[in-house]
């Protein structure tokens, strides 16, 4: 065993980070003050040329860099940072799934400027998730600086995530499958990591009717309106709370006039499962509408935007792992389910181990009043840069 292979001292990592802290907040600053909406392609090239800078002043050049084109969307960058202190054996590869673009529109800045107040740093995107990539880099540079030994490290960078990953998520299953496990510094909820999500579903539903004069002879015709009505009970009554199943119909379109029976109507429908098995009853329920009238037809499209990362034993022995570690710092990490999804879930769906929700400590994701902790920072950072010191012992 070499020196590195040695446990470092928590306290002079959690010293070391501590010391990291203003930098960190302008960091997050400089980084929120760069808007990087998921639909303005200019606004992500940007905001990722900013980042790939960033992160070379930060942790250094990366041994491995590739650019996935995103064609519409931001491109998806790999980075490779390989380990470089001594070793006895091997040392693992831990993927880092951040995404780059956020939610806010561009010119969202203008009305609400990056703030900070005492421990909070308020702006567009500094919860969801820009504020877990300063996090991330810190604590690798934290361990570098103090030459222990660590994993060596995949970061994705994607632009598309707030709109379901659709050029990115090849890439990333392609990062994950070359093994190790998954860390995704997201937001925390309400300071827990998350350990398991909802699978999450994007369908449509189209009803076709026949159009004739509807007081004239409404016989001859057929309601898509009247059809749509129909299917919306019936999928809204397919929902199973308990089990953790929602089926939303959130946006409905039909009709011309008041006085034609409806040729067209559309349905938008948004389906959070929690298990594989929740998922493949819903497909049933989809599968199995029917138009009631005999002039009418139904057609279903879609499908499941991100698979459901359920909490496996190999997430449970990551977070157990994190959770341990904390506590020696003198910090607590519970672990929660939520109803989003993220860019975990497939990684989950792979069979690895994910910790996700490492990131930001705050509130307001996608919301006016979002915020991040700057203590938070510091101890999730932390936290961070001694569970990679720790992979990197278990080997």
């Amino acid at each position: 065993m070499t020196a590195a292979d040695a446990r470092p001292d928590l306290r002079e990592l959690g010293d070391h980070v501590a010391g990291r802290r203003d930098r960190m907040v302008a960091d997050l600053v400089a980084y929120a003050g760069l808007e990087t909406p998921s639909d303005d392609v200019g606004l992500l090239a940007t905001g990722l040329t900013w980042v790939e800078s960033w992160l070379g002043d930060v942790v250094g050049a990366p041994t491995a860099r590739a650019v996935h084109d995103g064609g519409a969307h931001g491109d998806t960058v790999s980075l490779e940072y390989e380990a470089t202190a001594a070793s006895s054996g091997p040392l693992p590869w831990v993927t880092v799934l951040c995404h780059y673009d956020t939610v806010w529109s561009a010119g969202t800045l203008e009305g609400w400027p990056v703030v900070v107040d005492g421990d909070r740093v308020t702006g567009p995107g500094v919860f969801d998730m820009k504020a877990g990539l300063v996090q991330f880099a810190h604590a690798l540079a934290a361990v570098d600086a103090l030459g222990a030994a660590r994993p060596h490290v995949r970061l994705v960078l994607n632009g598309d995530e707030e709109i379901g990953s659709p050029s990115s998520r090849g890439v990333i299953e392609d990062a994950v499958r070359r093994g190790g496990p998954v860390l995704v510094p997201e937001s925390a909820a309400g300071g827990a990591v998350k350990t398991a999500r909802k699978g999450v579903g994007l369908f449509e539903v189209e009803a076709f009717g026949v159009e004739v004069h509807a007081g004239l002879d409404p016989r001859a015709g057929a309601s898509a309106v009247d059809e749509i009505a129909r299917v919306v009970l019936q999928l809204h009554a397919a929902a199973d709370l308990d089990a953790g199943t929602s089926v939303n119909v959130g946006v409905v379109h039909a009709g011309t006039r008041s006085n034609v029976r409806a040729g067209h109507a559309r349905a938008s429908v948004d389906v959070r499962v929690t298990s594989a098995a929740e998922s493949a009853r819903i497909d049933g329920v989809l599968a199995g509408l029917r138009a009631h009238d005999p002039l009418a037809r139904l057609a279903v499209s879609g499908g499941w935007n991100r698979p459901v990362m359920e909490r496996s034993e190999a997430t449970a022995s990551l977070y157990r792992t994190a959770a341990s570690l904390a506590h020696e710092l003198g910090h607590e990490l519970p672990e929660t389910s939520v109803g989003g999804a993220s860019d975990g879930n497939f990684a989950a769906a792979l069979g690895h181990a994910v910790l996700d929700g490492i990131g930001a400590v705050g509130d307001g994701a996608h919301a006016r009043h979002e915020w991040a902790s700057v203590s938070g920072m510091v101890e999730r950072s932390t936290v961070v840069a001694a569970l990679l010191t720790e992979l990197a012992r278990q080997g």
